[in-house]
């Protein structure tokens, strides 16, 4: 029966063959069309000959016998019976016939066939573009777009790049370089995060503009953008300006609105406010479409307060909303609210909350955490609960692990460990929903800092039973404590937990280099002191920061200073404070600054490729924590030779334990080498420095340090303010210390138990018991615990008021007659 059938096939190809020539050569219509009545039998006989197993074997055979033509070669093609492999063979055997030559339409239409199933046939794709090419036709535009979209639909990035170059190589191909093929190619690559291919295509392009000339190959403003954010996210910052140059110099520029703002976000967020405020003063020139719209002042106020301008960006703010004919979104109010609560800046925070309530705009997660963030930080713990509860009861907004462990930290920093712990222990019952390894590695670095290491053990166990890391964070507080109880027995037990993790290999790699590094003999070129040279006075510390120069040098506008400026700008501006600042730009303005709202981190979690300096940080850590200052040179001594660049925390541990033994020069000579290296600096950097400089009994220049630093756009955080107090209080300055007090409360910021034993240690000393004693009280008012440091004081107190009763009291038996 199969032979049957096989010669039936084969019988009616060789009928339909004849019938089709015969009647091909004498019936036309008046038109000179052929009748399609032949070809549809003679399509049907090919597939069904294909459907059979080696029936392209039966085409062979009979070849000669079955005319072919493009109609017939489309068909064929177009037949839903067939799969893809026979459509193939079909094609193929139509190429080898003498008399029958491809057409553009038949190489189209087996290009979109194949494009179903490039994860199979990506070969066959190649091979076929190559055969168009070496039969000398050109691949149409849509087609090629066809091919390349295939290539990056299946991943296949490498592919889409070979057919780009055959394409580009090829002197026909150059009809194809037309933008509108690559842009929606581009906004793919993009999108899938493949930048350096999309990078790749786009230089490419505006290579092949230059050779073909008039600038006519230039990818749309929509692919360029998307391309800029690709680049943005991944952190390119060089390619992001390579490109920003690049289509700065082409002609007609392609960016449009949404490019400029992401230029403006990118360029401020690294710290080039120059060319980002160059850009917002040319979208204002251009007008029209390019005019600076809500997106991009929220990019602008994003960037102010990123480079620590708290001050410009409420004031431009406050322009936003009464001059610049735009209203502030959803969007605009997150920028505010996380600027103004990293920078302590809480009562700012809860105003502008309020105002967005008022408008009607409803706050989300992200809202409520950083607004809870600031207020625990600030002290505000009873205000933090409230608006917890108004969070998840009032106003229905889900709660998410980030904000239990912004809680559960917050608990810790305000002494209020039961109530963090017995929240963490709910939670877990909870599941894993509610927790994850931020929040065992907060509670485990609190246990680790009360001593409580076999807690913190079993917590780790715990935490790998369920499912979480252990990652270096956690390592590392684990190590500091067990060096500071000198259990090294415990180890292996530590090991024991991480040795399923990819942190193992690494670990144990560099604690051997290091161990080999460290019993060799320090370089007596690089000691201590040439190490972290300070040739200069201690004044000069002023002066280190000296990065940032702005248009009056000193980080922000006065209110008196505004006033002028707005009467010399355009009276019509709706912008006139931010024409101001793109207006003061010169070309010899230093883009960088010298404070950020970003603090220094021990570990900065970016996995292995970052795992020689998070260890250098971790036993930096180790050694500092017990005075170990030769150690800890040595190992950065060691890791600088290596190449590898510390960071703002790996300066600040390092300056801070100078300060902390005496060596003032030295802790210097570490700020000096830190400006030379990392800019910006942080909060915690500042700290030091005036701890240092109030140790010298220097209280006039840290709080010069003071007011350079709230100029430049910089905030104190509840740590600056004890040691300033502190400063001023032991340098008798008990005045300046008061006032510091009341813009401590001014600002939002809560004291705490350190800030109430600092004021009343200074007053009790200097004399000022009246005033030590309300301190006293205005700290039980407060609710806020003493602790053993408050009985010392209280003490000491106590012995004050009696040697002055006692005084009072030989004066007047002095004076009895």
């Amino acid at each position: 029966m199969q032979h049957g059938r096989r010669g039936n096939t084969a019988n009616l190809l060789h009928y339909n063959a004849t019938f089709r020539t015969r009647f091909t050569t004498t019936a036309k219509d008046s038109a000179g069309t052929k009748t399609v009545a032949s070809d549809l039998l003679l399509v049907a006989s090919i597939a069904k000959a294909l459907q059979h197993p080696g029936g392209i074997l039966y085409l062979e055979r009979n070849g000669e016998c079955i005319p072919l033509s493009e109609d017939v070669v489309l068909q064929t093609l177009h037949r839903n019976s067939l799969d893809v492999s026979k459509k193939l063979d079909f094609f193929h055997w139509c190429s080898s016939r003498p008399d029958y030559k491809h057409s553009v339409e038949t190489y189209s239409q087996m290009f979109k066939i194949l494009s179903l199933r490039t994860h199979q046939h990506s070969n066959d794709i190649f091979e076929l573009v190559s055969s168009m090419s070496n039969e000398g036709l050109v691949l149409s535009s849509s087609t090629f777009k066809l091919i390349l979209d295939a290539f990056i639909r299946c991943d296949k990035f490498d592919s889409a790049l070979q057919v780009l170059d055959y394409v580009g190589r090829n002197s026909n191909g150059a009809r194809c370089l037309d933008p509108d093929i690559y842009n929606s190619v581009l906004v793919a690559l993009a999108r899938k995060n493949q930048i350096g291919v999309a990078l790749s295509m786009f230089l490419k392009l505006l290579g092949s503009s230059s050779a073909v000339g008039n600038g006519i190959v230039i990818p749309d403003a929509m692919a360029c953008n998307e391309l800029l954010v690709g680049l943005k996210k991944a952190d390119m910052k060089d390619q992001f300006k390579q490109v920003f140059s690049k289509l700065r110099e082409t002609s007609p520029y392609p960016l449009d609105r949404w490019g400029y703002n992401i230029c403006i976000h990118a360029f401020g967020l690294w710290g080039d406010l120059v060319t980002a405020l160059s850009l917002f003063k040319e979208m204002k020139e251009k007008g029209g479409s390019f005019y600076p719209d809500l997106c991009t002042y929220n990019s602008l106020i994003h960037v102010l307060f990123s480079l620590g301008k708290v001050n410009d960006a409420l004031i431009v703010w406050e322009e936003l909303k009464g001059s610049s004919g735009h209203e502030p979104d959803a969007y605009t109010y997150q920028i505010l609210i996380q600027g103004c609560s990293k920078s302590y800046r809480t009562n700012d925070a809860c105003k502008i909350f309020n105002e967005m309530q008022c408008n009607g705009i409803r706050a989300g997660t992200t809202v409520y955490n950083s607004l809870l963030n600031g207020l625990l930080k600030s002290r505000r713990l009873m205000e933090a609960c409230n608006l917890f509860e108004t969070m998840v009861d009032d106003d229905g907004v889900r709660a998410s692990c980030w904000t239990y462990n912004i809680l559960i930290d917050g608990l810790y920093r305000n002494g209020r460990d039961e109530a963090a712990y017995t929240m963490f222990c709910d939670l877990k019952r909870k599941g894993n929903e509610f927790v994850d390894g931020v929040t065992y590695g907060i509670v485990i670095l609190q246990l680790c800092r009360d001593d409580r290491l076999e807690e913190a053990f079993q917590l780790v166990e715990e935490m790998v039973a369920r499912g979480f890391v252990v990652d270096l964070v956690i390592v590392t507080s684990l190590l500091i404590a067990l060096y500071k109880q000198g259990r090294w027995d415990w180890t292996e037990r530590l090991m024991k937990h991480i040795r399923d993790g990819n942190l193992v290999p690494a670990l144990l790699s560099w604690k051997s280099s290091m161990e080999v590094l460290l019993k060799g003999p320090q370089s007596k070129t690089r000691d201590l002191t040439p190490m972290f040279p300070s040739t200069n006075d201690v004044a000069e510390i002023l002066n280190v920061s000296n990065v940032v120069v702005n248009m009056k040098g000193d980080g922000s506008l006065g209110s008196e200073d505004i006033d002028i400026l707005y009467d010399e700008n355009d009276s019509w501006s709706s912008s006139p404070y931010m024409d101001q600042l793109a207006n003061s730009v010169t070309s010899d303005y230093q883009p960088s600054q010298s404070f950020s709202l970003t603090r220094g981190v021990r570990v900065m979690a970016k996995g292995e490729d970052s795992f020689d300096i998070d260890m250098v940080n971790t036993y930096l850590s180790i050694f500092l924590s017990k005075g170990k200052l030769s150690l800890a040179c040595k190992l950065f001594e060691i890791f600088t030779d290596m190449g590898v660049s510390p960071i703002t925390f790996t300066y600040n541990s390092i300056m801070s334990s100078f300060v902390k033994k005496g060596y003032f020069k030295a802790a210097w000579g570490v700020l000096h080498a830190m400006g030379e290296t990392v800019s910006p600096r942080d909060v915690a950097t500042y700290n030091v420095i005036i701890q240092g400089l109030g140790k010298m009994g220097r209280a006039d220049l840290a709080n010069a340090v003071l007011d350079k630093l709230t100029k430049e756009g910089g905030y104190l955080d509840i740590v600056m303010y004890n040691t300033l107090i502190n400063a001023l209080g032991k340098a008798g300055r008990i005045d300046d210390a008061n006032k510091l007090f009341q813009q401590m409360k001014t600002s939002g910021i809560y004291p705490d138990v350190v800030t109430y034993n600092t004021l009343m240690e200074v007053h009790c000393k200097a004399g000022r018991l009246n005033e030590a004693y309300k301190f006293l009280k205005l700290m039980l008012d407060a609710g806020c615990a003493p602790n053993h440091v408050t009985d010392t004081i209280l003490d000491f107190l106590g012995k004050e008021i009696e040697k002055v009763r006692y005084q009072k009291a030989s004066i007047i038996r002095h004076d009895a007659p």
